[in-house]
């Protein structure tokens, strides 16, 4: 069974308790405040340091709060299972050309599982959609050993936790964000493309390039569903997020998903 750790707001996986995928163990530095968080980000050698230090987190305390109260009362259908209950880091490709940019974990999806959207119906389109496109060696994604490889391909969220009602804050956005700074750092001489999932990771990205010094055209493009933006390292697309509500509704086709994928993969070259 998997260890879990209660603190005053619920419970959560304890680092390096064996839980699949987990990459931080006891000796982990936590970060407690938006100060903390860039400066472990920024002294993270590389992904996998940042994936540890970002899966243990405690910056934000109604983030915490949040996500460990859903991993303890869980949703019913899920009452067996042992919740992640963390923030959840980037998966994928270390040297991926396709960087995909989320918004947040979902409460009982990768809140539950430890994996980017894994565990839900969002995550079900998205990783159908990649394989159909090449980019994930099986088309559904339902936990966190479930063998599933990312081609050529990584998926990040601006936030790393399960937001209430998956509205973080702007303070939470601005305090998480120097883990996505230096991820796309890190990926530096391997990423050609970043595909952004709604115009909160439209908006992400900008921030994120501004801090890392790329050029950043005034005024910004704006956020559609296929735009499209050509920098001097990184090319940048704009597409639909996969929530239930555009699924659902039609606003976002599988075939609008595909055609974002396929042009993804022309640009970076795969």
């Amino acid at each position: 069974m998997v260890a879990v750790r209660r603190t005053e707001f619920g419970c959560h996986v304890l680092p390096g308790s064996g839980f699949p995928g987990d990459v931080a163990d006891a000796g982990t530095p936590v970060a407690a405040d938006r100060a903390a968080v860039a400066e472990l980000a920024e002294g993270s050698a590389d992904l996998t340091a940042l994936a540890a230090r970002s899966s243990v987190c405690r910056a934000c305390s109604r983030l915490v709060a949040w996500r460990e109260e859903v991993a303890e009362r869980k949703r019913a259908s899920f009452a067996d299972q042992t919740y992640w209950g963390r923030p959840v880091p980037s998966f994928g490709a270390t040297d991926a050309r396709i960087v995909l940019i989320g918004l947040a974990p979902a409460a009982n999806g990768a809140n539950r599982t430890g994996r980017m959207f894994t565990g839900d119906r969002s995550g079900d389109v998205l990783y159908a959609a990649l394989h159909r496109a090449g980019l994930a060696s099986a088309p559904r994604s339902v936990s966190a050993d479930d063998g599933l490889v990312l081609h050529h391909t990584r998926i990040c969220a601006p936030v790393r936790c399960a937001p209430p009602e998956n509205k973080p804050t702007t303070a939470e956005r601005d305090t998480c964000r120097a883990w996505l700074n230096r991820e796309l750092e890190l990926l530096r001489g391997t990423v050609r493309v970043v595909v952004a999932l709604g115009q909160f990771a439209w908006n992400a990205y900008w921030a994120s390039a501004a801090s890392l010094g790329e050029p950043v055209p005034r005024p910004r493009p704006r956020f559609g569903h296929g735009a499209e933006y050509v920098g001097t390292e990184i090319m940048l697309l704009g597409c639909y997020h996969v929530s239930q509500q555009n699924t659902f509704t039609g606003r976002l086709t599988t075939g609008m998903l595909d055609d974002v994928l396929g042009r993804a993969r022309t640009l970076a070259g795969i």
